[in-house]
């Protein structure tokens, strides 16, 4: 093994160990990601604006309640903080964690509503002196990336936190990104980007010399000019931030490019070359406000909008919708959605003819369940191209691949890897998809799960249902081969909270009109 891989192992090491320290002290995952990412974020502008790189960056002073910096004051500098101990060390950390907040650009963003959520200065002080000992600035993007996506995955399964939702599969994004085969010097949007998965994934496509050969303009387009998000929650926002910034995307004095917005509330303007993206799960958007017997009561949220075809309390058929117009014309997407955008009557029918006629929905990928860290999730991912206005339907067929019907993943004993969706990536066969061959057949193959359907035969379905299966599930059949225990008990309670969710939706229309 050499210095440099074992220097790896040993700094890995290094930051989980700590980790399980602070857990004792009741600091989470999520509290632990969130003080190391303001630190860390800290030590490299640190290193950054020291030779060899000489980068200007003005630390500014510690400021008082109107956020304007107090003259005289110490600067919100990492050579003060690490200068610091005991309780002066934990009053300086708040005071500089409370001014950077106000700052502007990418700074301000990873400082917003910034605590710290470490209470014994000693252990701080640990943290810092161990952020302290590494230089970070010339240490690999891998190896950084690879410390810090351990931790938003070990984040991700800590089911209390609810991060999970934030977390799409690695092996699913990688296997995405393959299919769509993102091209250099073109923009890559996702309005629902989480910790930014999809934009990593895409960045190491691109990046890769088996795929492209980069010239410097092309690198710094990847760097600094490809990728646009949002992300509404504060801290989710942060960790996508710098979970980008330590894979070498986005500067520290660079212009913010993953806005807090709502992406559902307006049209930006933004029109991308590629939208890649996992909007939140649950059904329905609503909000709570206090009425005159001062009772909460729920609202469905409504989106109106002058580019939606449907107007709906669905929070995934507003994505889906908003997604086509984020795109350019010849725009691509890969969006993964649940099953209902696939079946749900009214306005999600309304939806469904409209894609099939001005984008050509070419693909969609049944997923399995036992993937997502959110139980009860059944989803498929949709690829379309966006295509300009005509007087004919764009698509002709749609390909469906069936990743669902008897198999069985779980987080834990059984995840899912990149090989096991590598077939579906040739099927998919991305140098040209109108080039594609079935292996389904009636006769020779009736369990082949790579099958097409006409536009014509999807028009015939009932409330045009792109919800197709034809496989049969062998454990309703073959008594004598079923699952081990523990994947059919898996597979019981993600389609009981599968139910139960969707009974909450009902009682919720229900009880608000």
């Amino acid at each position: 093994m050499s210095n440099e891989s074992n220097n790896t192992s040993s700094i890995i090491s290094k930051v989980w160990s700590f980790c399980t320290i602070l857990k004792d002290d009741g600091v989470g995952y999520g509290d632990y990601l969130e003080q190391l990412t303001y630190l860390l974020f800290l030590k490299m502008v640190d290193e950054f604006s020291k030779p060899p790189y000489s980068r200007k960056f003005k630390f500014p002073r510690l400021k008082d309640e109107k956020d304007e910096e107090i003259k005289d004051a110490e600067l919100c500098s990492w050579e003060n903080l690490r200068a610091k101990r005991g309780a002066e060390l934990e009053t300086y950390y708040i005071s500089m964690l409370r001014s950077l907040s106000s700052e502007k650009g990418m700074i301000g963003q990873i400082f917003t509503k910034s605590q710290n959520k470490i209470q014994d200065p000693a252990k701080l002080f640990k943290l810092i002196d161990m952020i302290d000992k590494e230089q970070w600035s010339t240490m690999g993007a891998d190896v950084k990336g690879k410390i810090y996506e351990g931790l938003l995955e070990k984040n991700a399964e800590d089911t209390k936190s609810g991060a999970g939702q934030y977390f799409t599969p690695r092996a699913l994004i990688r296997a995405m990104v393959e299919c769509v085969q993102p091209q250099p010097m073109k923009t890559i949007a996702d309005p629902a980007c989480g910790t930014g998965g999809f934009f990593l994934a895409a960045y190491d496509y691109i990046s890769n010399p088996n795929n492209y050969k980069l010239d410097k303009e092309q690198k710094e387009f990847l760097k600094l000019k490809t990728f646009f998000g949002n992300e509404i929650v504060a801290n989710t926002r942060r960790m996508a931030l710098m979970n980008l910034f330590l894979h070498n995307i986005g500067d520290f004095v660079s212009e913010n490019f993953i806005s807090s917005a709502d992406a559902l509330i307006a049209d930006s303007g933004l029109r991308a070359d590629y939208v890649l993206a996992n909007p939140p799960f649950g059904k329905k958007s609503s909000m709570s406000f206090t009425n005159e017997e001062g009772e909460q009561e729920d609202e469905d949220l409504t989106y109106n909008r002058q580019d939606f075809w449907a107007t709906s309390s669905n929070k995934q058929l507003n994505f889906f919708q908003h997604i086509r117009t984020l795109l350019k014309s010849d725009g691509k997407a890969a969006v993964v959605l649940p099953d209902n955008v696939l079946f749900e009557a009214g306005a999600g029918e309304t939806v469904r003819k409209k894609f099939l006629e001005t984008t050509n929905l070419h693909t969609i990928l049944r997923l399995p369940t036992g993937i997502f860290y959110k139980p009860g999730v059944k989803a498929n991912v949709l690829f379309f191209d966006n295509k300009p206005a005509a007087k004919n339907p764009w698509t002709k067929e749609i390909w469906f691949y069936d990743f669902r019907t008897n198999i069985h993943f779980t987080l834990k004993k059984n995840p899912m890897k990149f090989e096991d969706l590598k077939e579906f990536v040739e099927c998919y066969n991305p140098s040209n998809i109108n080039k594609r061959k079935e292996n389904y057949n009636p006769e020779t193959n009736p369990e082949g799960r790579w099958r097409k359907f006409t536009y014509e035969e999807i028009l015939e379905r009932d409330k045009t249902s792109l919800d197709i299966t034809w496989i049969k599930d062998k454990s309703l059949t073959d008594l004598d081969n079923l699952p081990d225990p523990d994947v059919l008990a898996n597979d019981i309670i993600e389609n009981l909270e599968a139910g139960i969710n969707s009974f909450k939706e009902i009682m919720l229309s229900i009880n608000n009109k």
